[in-house]
């Protein structure tokens, strides 16, 4: 299922980037969507397959720390960029006349941008917070996906 999301989202940036037709801003913000689910799958798809091989439920906390700062950046990034992709049908519905006008190719790289400045300071921001904790004890995680409450849940400060 990995590759088929993986090899799926190529496809559609490839098409994308291939077909002159589909260089609108319509297919420019699904292209930049379907890299961001290829980046958002990838951060914890791999660690799972790995520890299913292994046999093995461990992660470090720089792992863990690490994961959660791409979890958080790409799905944040995959969120804004649906919310950039609603107000770019909005535009297309309800002003179809100034539609050309409006979204120009500028205007789109910008949402884009945008969009993903302020999931990188988000995600960089939960980051840090959470290198700010102290642990008790010796803390492990038997998964291969650290969740933020769950590491949060474990911190003694």
């Amino acid at each position: 299922m990995y590759l088929i999301t993986v090899f799926g989202n190529l496809l559609i940036i490839l098409t994308v980037s291939s077909d002159s037709h589909l260089h609108t801003p319509m297919y420019f913000f699904l292209a930049n969507l379907s890299f961001a689910d290829i980046c958002f799958t990838s951060t914890t798809i791999p660690k799972m397959l790995w520890n299913i091989q292994t046999q093995s439920k461990v992660i470090t906390y720089a792992g863990c720390v690490t994961q959660m700062y791409f979890f958080i950046l790409f799905a944040d990034w995959d969120d804004f960029l649906l919310t950039v992709m609603a107000y770019d049908r909005f535009m297309a519905i309800c002003h179809p006349l100034h539609y050309t006008v409006i979204m120009k190719p500028q205007l789109c790289g910008l949402l884009v941008l945008v969009s993903w400045v302020i999931s990188v300071l988000n995600s960089l921001l939960q980051s840090l917070m959470l290198l700010q904790l102290s642990f008790c004890t010796e803390v492990e995680i038997p998964h291969f996906f650290c969740e933020l409450n769950q590491v949060v849940g474990h911190a003694c400060s």
